[in-house]
């Protein structure tokens, strides 16, 4: 095909590719982004986020109906889970989101180049099509936004059928009578409270001494008791060191904190150790790109790798691998190649696990304040004592706001509860103001709403909460 010249090409069309590309044609500049699925979105609105919430969202609409619906007089026959429906469901979400994104490249004039993209020059990427045809394409700048793949463990060969990862724990066939998760962070819990509800017997294995390993101590340790009440059940300090599928069941070898083996037994194994940058076959160390010792892609504060027009975004950088990172360095980068000025604030970067109840945070936990050798005060305030938790029958968890012991300034907020994804919302827009406890604790909150809890969490930084 003929050479064209583009203003910026953006190679992968996640969250953070797909908003960086769309955010450049809106500021004036030819844009094109490269993208080998058969759909856009990346592995967020695919295989990730996205279908994983429709089936949590699935999955507590009938462990609703099946335990709690009685305490508020609703009562309810025999109850059964249509599996394929319950997909069905999800893959309808999932395939309007992805077509909504190409309706937005259409409406901003973002041209998608379809295939694999590889960086053959300084300003050259080659695109390589499903049927093996190649086209390449001239650009002034370059943005990778190729995202990250699960990664596994030595002894661990995942098949997507017996042993799964993230994607393969989305799509099971039938309701597993015992999962076992490697690991304990978002994606684990959150799956493994998909198939608890739906009657799996689900067994968490964690390397570590305590689980989601970046959430606060105080949180996670009440968060543990909670899923456990749920019929979870946790082995930590538990080093898995193989995993092999038979003809009915997976066998799984784990080291204790005393060197002592044992085996486990499970119909399903669910691998979320982790993910790492995805660069394979991009043609960086080529173009003379560098990058760091987990691979992901060595950049300055406005997003640029060694080679100045060269960018690199979302989960191929340092940083948390989260969805709405990735937008906001889409966003930021957009404007930088635009000749404005991007910022991405990271000391405001929310963080969620979808279980029930959720948890999620923003800024620093109690653990990394005390390390810093900052003098600190804490507020918390328990849902049990909120009006609208109790309506709801939803009042297991609290709010926890630490602050600087001398200016106020908020530091961290951390909720564990019902809607917690929502909540956060109003501490990171606090703390990307820079405002102190009391500047929460004044602001007027609705009655009876949950968002009352971060309030009196607030007053009670220094130790004025009425409710409790």
């Amino acid at each position: 095909m003929n050479d064209t010249r583009y203003d910026v090409v953006v190679i992968g069309a996640g969250p953070g590719g797909y908003v960086c590309a769309i955010r450049a044609a809106q500021l004036g500049l030819k844009t094109a982004c490269v993208e080998s699925r058969e759909t856009l979105g990346g592995t967020c609105l695919n295989v990730g986020c996205i279908p994983s919430k429709a089936l949590l969202q699935a999955s507590e609409h009938f462990d609703e109906a099946k335990h709690h619906f009685a305490d508020f007089g609703i009562k309810t026959g025999d109850l059964e889970v249509d599996l394929s429906k319950m997909m069905d469901k999800k893959d309808k979400v999932v395939s309007t989101l992805t077509k909504g994104v190409e309706g937005l490249f259409k409406k901003n004039k973002v041209t998608w180049l379809k295939g694999e993209g590889r960086i053959t020059g300084k300003h050259q990427v080659t695109v390589r099509g499903s049927d093996g045809s190649t086209q390449s394409v001239q650009t002034e700048n370059i943005v990778i936004a190729t995202g990250s793949v699960p990664v596994s463990l030595p002894g661990i060969k995942v098949d997507e059928k017996r042993i799964v990862s993230s994607t393969g724990a989305l799509s099971l066939d039938k309701v597993p009578e015992k999962l076992i998760i490697v690991g304990s962070g978002y994606i684990g819990l959150e799956l493994g409270s998909v198939w608890r509800r739906l009657g799996a017997e689900v067994t968490v294995l964690e390397f570590l001494d305590h689980i989601c390993p970046t959430m606060d101590r105080t949180l996670g340790k009440q968060y543990q008791r909670l899923l456990e009440r749920q019929g979870f059940k946790f082995e930590l300090s538990a080093r898995v060191t193989g995993a092999t599928a038979g003809k009915k069941n997976v066998k799984v070898t784990v080291k204790d904190k005393d060197g002592n083996d044992s085996e486990r037994d499970a119909d399903v194994v669910l691998v979320a150790v982790g993910r790492r940058a995805f660069t394979d076959g991009l043609g960086v160390d080529d173009a003379g790109v560098t990058s760091d010792e987990k691979g992901r892609i060595d950049v300055d504060a406005h997003f640029r790798s060694n080679i100045p027009n060269i960018y690199a975004i979302g989960d191929v950088i340092q940083g948390p691998m989260l969805a709405h990172k990735a937008e906001d360095e889409g966003v930021a980068v957009a404007e930088i190649i635009a000749g404005q000025a991007g910022h991405v604030n990271y000391g405001a970067i929310p963080s969620v696990v979808y279980t029930e109840p959720e948890a999620a945070w923003v800024g620093k936990t109690e653990e990394e304040v005390k390390a810093s050798g900052v003098a600190y005060k804490v507020g918390t305030f328990n849902f049990r004592a909120n009006g609208r938790a109790l309506t709801l029958g939803s009042v297991d968890g609290l709010v926890k706001i630490i602050a600087d012991k001398a200016t106020d300034r908020v530091l961290g907020v951390h909720i564990l509860g019902h809607d917690a994804s929502s909540l956060i919302g109003e501490a990171v827009l606090a703390m990307e103001y820079g405002a102190s406890a009391e500047d929460i604790a004044r602001t007027c909150h609705a009655h009876p709403t949950l968002s009352e809890a971060v309030k009196e969490a607030a007053m009670d930084v220094d130790k004025r909460a009425i409710h409790s």
